[in-house]
């Protein structure tokens, strides 16, 4: 439960007052002009995608990059408001959400188009905030804001991704285990349906190989595939119970886009980025450039400092106001922000003409020993991740064990021809 602001204290610190959280809240701007759409059509059906992608790139490139940190020992009591703004976005958008489905199905002001149109901007809502906040309340210990999570994930038929986040993503970031992390010239679109065929069987490996260490069978009441499938099937059925066959036709297209958002700040944040292999054939500890990383002021505040993608997954128990920002040579930095970089990612000629470049500096930079990249880039086809260690209740997986000293030596650069091909970077 999130507790209330601690009024005892005299001298909270600034953090714990309500105007630091309230940048943060933004995204509750969106609800309105969800509203507006569905009331008025026609080109109000714009809004939200051009309030999520549009103003916030805009605004990224007018203020300045913040890089300012909070103490990452901040108390979870002074952090009160912002918790409840991540927790209360849950009700919010599962009312706005089956509200609209109920609604929109029924409304004989807007022809088809319109609310396919729609609800393409709902699925931009719900991936953007939606699915980033879903991703924050997961690797959070209360049972309340996991549950929360599962929820808003349920919400987008994603529910695997709890698994694929704690136990395989977060594990195996920068390796070919993590389905989630996109290879060395890879486009968003072979990434996507890699993603897509690969995330949900590797959840479920990784679940069915930890109950069979715990002595449990599939069945068991332990799995969460069975959370999982079952809000799901809520989810679905409400859609069908309050707008008919439209009404999942709407709420599969918001579903599906989304996805695609959720996947490409998850190809903008790790593209390329591999851990080497150490000589007992496991590879290096995640370490801060193994992340790409944008201070967006703007797009941070909308996307609850996600961007500071290298402090999370060096602390993912830590909470998003207290992410640091880390200069560049800790942490690779993009040439824009997340959404900036996810646009340009949807056209692969553009996005291979941008990051590769950036890419072989990353490599002359953090591996200038390393001649031969194919074993990393390509390899043999994955295996499906070792499971994880028993699970703490709060979900958290423990960092990879302290590895020894790398053995692998080389030059950064492929050769010539190859650093002129897209594919072999």
């Amino acid at each position: 439960m999130v507790s209330p602001p601690d009024v005892v204290t005299p001298n909270p610190p600034p953090i714990a007052h309500l105007k630091r959280a309230l940048p943060f809240a933004i995204s509750l701007a969106m609800v309105p002009l969800a509203l507006i759409g569905a009331a008025y059509g026609g080109w109000t059906i714009l809004l939200l995608p051009l309030f999520g992608w549009g103003l916030f790139a805009l605004l990224d490139l007018v203020f300045k990059k913040d890089t300012t940190n909070e103490d990452p020992a901040t108390d979870e009591k002074d952090l009160f408001w912002f918790r409840l703004l991540t927790m209360i976005w849950v009700p919010i958008q599962f009312l706005l959400v089956f509200g609209l489905v109920g609604y929109v199905s029924h409304a004989a002001h807007l022809g088809l188009i319109e609310k396919i149109g729609l609800f393409l901007g709902i699925g931009v809502m719900t991936g953007l905030v939606g699915m980033v906040y879903a991703h924050e309340l997961v690797h959070r210990n209360s049972r309340l804001e996991r549950w929360l999570g599962d929820i808003l994930l349920a919400m987008t038929l994603y529910s695997h991704v709890r698994t694929e986040r704690l136990k395989v993503h977060d594990l195996h970031v920068g390796t070919l285990q993590d389905p989630a992390t996109a290879r060395p010239g890879e486009d968003f679109y072979r990434y996507f349906q890699r993603v897509l065929a690969g995330g949900h069987r590797h959840a479920w490996e990784v679940e069915a190989e930890q109950l069979k260490h715990m002595g449990r069978p599939l069945h068991s009441l332990r799995n969460p595939f069975w959370v999982y499938g079952a809000l799901q099937i809520v989810m679905v059925g409400l859609a069908l119970a309050l707008g008919g066959a439209q009404g999942l036709l709407l709420f599969l297209v918001q579903a599906f886009v989304a996805v695609c958002q959720l996947e490409l700040l998850n190809f903008v944040g790790h593209y390329g980025l591999t851990r080497r292999i150490l000589p007992d054939g496991t590879p290096e500890p995640a370490m801060p450039h193994h992340s790409w990383n944008a201070d967006g002021k703007a797009s941070n505040r909308l996307l609850i400092n996600l961007q500071r993608h290298s402090d999370h997954h060096a602390h993912p128990e830590r909470r998003y106001p207290l992410l640091q920002a880390l200069p560049e040579q800790q942490a690779p930095q993009l040439p824009h922000g997340f959404l900036q970089m996810a646009a340009l990612a949807l056209f692969p000629k553009v996005w291979h003409s941008r990051m590769n470049p950036r890419l072989l500096d990353w490599r002359k930079t953090y591996y200038p020993d390393v001649t031969d990249w194919a074993p990393l880039d390509s390899g043999p086809p994955a295996a499906a991740p070792a499971p994880a260690e028993p699970v703490a209740p709060s979900g958290a997986v423990a960092s990879p064990p302290p590895a020894e000293a790398p053995r692998v030596a080389a030059a950064p650069a492929a050769a010539p021809e190859a650093q002129k091909s897209e594919p072999a970077i």
